[in-house]
């Protein structure tokens, strides 16, 4: 498996709310060389749908992404009144970070369209990767439910055994709890990235250090979406920023940094006081059949030699 993971392209599509850390995954999937990133799909979430979609163009242009389309998707979840975390990635959706206005323009179809057409054409080796709420993807297998037998996988950044939006959910999942429900509940091949995972891959200032080091346009920038990002962390205790999302490109590149198990994970969406959780049946105590791959440790020192090894590419 691992031999497999490093030396073939794997196909994936982005779906993604620009986001500081949605940034950074952008950058990863464009240059890694074991990643085809076939298109990159948008919806709301971390601000507004105008805002992450504005935010993915600005980021593809500079990966230099001319020929990947950009499509945008729901504008609000499937139910619920939207919810935005732009108190921890700024009121643009990444900081202060400035960048030029983007000549590339999204395509005319909607995401969820782009989503069915793309699976359905292809043959079956398209891996989905929603590191947003999940509404692009549940309306897409509403709408058209012969594509799950065209996913390879869906590998999500979400859940988790704690909250940091509130106690018991973690934001993509609080953002749209029915989407989530949906998508779990789907039978597809998923793998859930969750926060326990993803605090583990802390940019920590030695981190920063090797980052710095590289002294190109993508680190530079890297380093300004981290001296933002960091501050609601290092707040939070942690010693520095945990980037959540870029470690769903990474476990698709080489799932070997990453030890998962095979569990029941169910979404509340009717708690008073757990709406969005991730119910997680590590004890198999509810005797129902598991249904999704979650990521229980990160290999912390090949994560970041991946991403630094990447950054490279854009020298």
């Amino acid at each position: 498996m691992a031999n497999q993971a490093i030396t073939a392209k794997r196909k994936i599509i982005l779906d993604c709310d620009p986001g500081l850390d949605d940034a950074i995954a952008i950058l990863l999937a464009a240059r890694n060389p074991h990643i085809e990133l076939v298109g990159v799909t948008i919806v709301a979430g971390n601000v507004g749908l105008d805002k992450t979609t504005l935010n993915a163009l600005k980021v593809c242009e500079l990966a230099g992404l001319t020929h990947v389309p950009v499509a945008r998707g729901a504008d609000r979840p499937l139910l619920r009144e939207p919810v935005a975390a732009d108190y921890v990635h700024g009121e643009s959706g990444i900081g202060g970070v400035v960048l030029p206005d983007p000549v590339k323009a999204s395509i005319n179809r909607h995401a969820v369209d782009f989503l069915i057409d793309t699976l359905m054409e292809s043959d079956g080796d398209i891996t989905l990767v929603p590191i947003g709420p999940l509404t692009n993807i549940a309306l897409a297998m509403r709408k058209e439910p012969r594509i799950l037998s065209k996913i390879q996988e869906i590998v999500i950044m979400g859940g988790g055994t704690f909250g940091n939006i509130t106690p018991s959910a973690e934001f993509n999942f609080y953002a749209d709890a029915e989407a989530a429900r949906v998508v779990l509940a789907s039978g597809a091949p998923i793998t859930m990235i969750g926060l326990d995972l993803t605090h583990q891959a802390v940019a920590t200032e030695a981190v920063k250090e090797r980052i710095a080091s590289l002294d190109n346009h993508i680190s530079r920038f890297i380093l300004e979406l981290l001296g933002f990002y960091e501050v609601i962390y290092k707040e939070r205790g942690l010693p520095g920023a945990a980037v959540h999302d870029p470690c769903c490109v990474a476990y698709c590149i080489d799932p070997t940094l990453f030890t998962t198990k095979l569990l029941r994970v169910d979404i509340e969406t009717r708690g008073e006081l757990s709406y969005g959780m991730s119910v997680i049946d590590t004890y198999g105590v509810t005797g129902k059949q598991p249904n999704v791959r979650v990521a229980l440790t990160l290999d912390h020192e090949r994560f970041w030699s991946m991403l630094t090894d990447t950054m490279k590419e854009y020298a």
